[in-house]
């Protein structure tokens, strides 16, 4: 089924944050490929942390009560925000967020709160749904 298409499945709620791909911090680098090597910072995609076992060895979401479903690179999925309901789509290219450094985060809109990061999205990506200054963001994840 296409990404964003009518009958999508709900795979997960929580948290989103953006990262740059690679190993770098600060403004975005033009280097790094991230877990599966295609990561780009300017392009519609994500990093998720049950992309394979040693990612999941690394992120841990079950530490925090997440057992979220394996989908490697290349999967696609839908992203919207909760309370804006911007989408958008994204293909997995990188493990990640490390949710086990983050339990119990919360984040909220509008009343809506969403708790653990789950999701990292490129800027591209995370910019289609709000500011980058908000850092966070509640959002629901279909595929």
């Amino acid at each position: 089924m296409a990404c964003g298409s009518p009958g999508s499945t709900p795979l997960w709620a929580g948290e989103a944050s953006w990262f740059c791909c690679g190993n770098s911090w600060g403004p975005c680098a033009s280097t790094g490929g991230g877990a599966c090597g295609t990561c780009r910072s300017g392009e519609l995609q994500a990093a998720w942390p049950h992309a394979s076992q040693e990612c999941w060895e690394i992120t841990r979401p079950d530490l925090c009560g997440e057992d979220i479903p394996k989908r490697g690179c290349g999967s696609v999925l839908t992203v919207r925000h909760q309370c804006s309901d911007a989408s958008v789509c994204v293909t997995i290219t990188d493990c990640g967020p490390r949710t086990k450094s983050f339990c119990s985060e919360k984040t909220c809109c509008d009343g809506v709160c969403r708790t653990n990061r789950v999701i990292d999205l490129t800027p591209a990506a995370f910019s289609a749904l709000g500011s980058l200054s908000s850092g966070t963001l509640p959002v629901l994840i279909d595929e």
